[in-house]
């Protein structure tokens, strides 16, 4: 399956962005689907998980009651509703597919290119 992640920018702090990750060569629903981020200087990071259907949904601490995650199976796209973004948010965002449900990058076999999301103070 191939990814190709978009929807990153500049924002201001308070802001909102929505990601979007785009599948082709497979069908979305085959997959696991996840968002990590990368900041200059850090290591990856988990930010969001979603299940095959949808039903089940995990978050890293620090954007939980923010950021959203949400498949359209049928579109074969994932999405990432980004609220309340905060300058600790700025990074390159990921997205990701595997086969098993977690928030270890080990889990994803397939990756997108990135997407950068800055935002200001």
């Amino acid at each position: 399956v191939q990814l190709q992640a978009s929807g990153g920018g500049l924002v201001q702090a308070g802001g909102s962005l929505r990601l979007s990750c785009a599948a082709s060569g497979r069908t979305l629903s085959s997959y696991v689907m996840g968002w990590f981020r990368q900041a200059p200087g850090k290591e990856r990071e988990f930010v969001a998980s979603i299940s095959y259907t949808g039903a089940h949904t995990a978050y890293t601490d620090s954007v939980e009651g923010r950021f959203t995650i949400s498949r359209d199976n049928i579109k074969n796209t994932v999405y990432l509703q980004m609220n309340s973004l905060q300058p600790e948010d700025t990074a390159v965002y990921y997205c990701a597919a595997g086969l098993t449900y977690g928030r270890s990058y080990r889990l994803y076999s397939y990756w997108g290119q990135g997407t950068l999301v800055t935002v200001s103070s």
